[in-house]
């Protein structure tokens, strides 16, 4: 039997379900970043240069010709990029990856992240930030990460060299200019290299990825793109970015 006790609560309930909604989806439309069509998407016919969005679970990685990159490295004089290149030796793609220090290099297995550990890294202030680049090989991404969600993402040439350029910018140097490296990566050829930038609840991995994208000219959305089904939705329904062929 509902008592009239129940019935208010429920009624509060669904007030503050509903007080929570409202504050979500307020926060959702103020955290929509319009993209720039001058850069995105590149009209039908005319240069495009492709990368891959790959997601790891939690974490999305972001690959890239290691062809084009060193072109580009090359001709804009980067030179965290032309050390990477240099370090990486030849490749067909290389994938970077930003997260947390000790939560990104510590714990490799996600099972077996700890509450405590992921709490700190959210919360705890100034974690520092470190890049994780992984050569591919002569494999596409679709064939290193054949069982992996991606998404192929097709850039203008200018809006290429912002994303490019905002990878450079990420990684830390020392006093000489030379890149930090850190330790061996998590999978393949890799090297975790000190980064810029601190990581938080409110700055997390999936976040750089957004950031550099809409650098690039793409529409993103900074709380969809928390977690990687919430970015991969928002780019295909406003940025028309279709999952990559398999």
């Amino acid at each position: 039997m509902i008592t009239s006790a129940t019935v208010r609560w429920l009624r509060r309930a669904g007030l503050f379900g509903l007080v929570i909604a409202a504050f979500f989806g307020g926060a959702v439309l103020y955290a929509m970043r319009p993209g720039d069509p001058m850069l995105f998407p590149a009209p039908t016919g005319t240069e495009t240069h492709t990368i891959y969005l790959v997601s790891h679970g939690l974490h999305v990685g972001i690959a890239i010709p290691a062809h084009d990159l060193a072109q580009r490295a090359r001709q804009n004089g980067w030179p965290a990029l032309l050390q990477v290149i240099e370090r990486f030796g030849p490749h067909a793609y290389l994938e970077f990856g930003w997260g947390e220090d000790g939560f990104y290099r510590g714990i490799p297995i996600l099972t077996d992240v700890t509450f405590f550990e992921a709490a700190r890294a959210l919360l705890a202030p100034n974690n520092r930030s470190v890049l994780h680049v992984v050569g591919l090989g002569w494999h596409s991404p679709q064939a290193a990460f054949p069982s992996l969600e991606q998404k192929q993402v097709a850039l203008s040439p200018v809006g290429f060299d912002r994303l490019l350029a905002g990878i450079d910018e990420t990684f830390a140097r020392d006093e000489t200019g030379q890149l930090q490296e850190l330790s061996m990566g998590l999978y393949g050829p890799s090297l975790f290299f000190a980064a810029k930038g601190t990581f938080s609840i409110l700055n997390v991995c999936n976040h750089w990825i957004a950031d550099l994208l809409n650098r690039a000219g793409v529409p993103t959305n900074r709380i969809l793109s928390t977690l990687p089904i919430g970015l991969f939705w928002d780019l295909g329904q406003r940025a028309g970015i279709r999952p990559g062929a398999a």
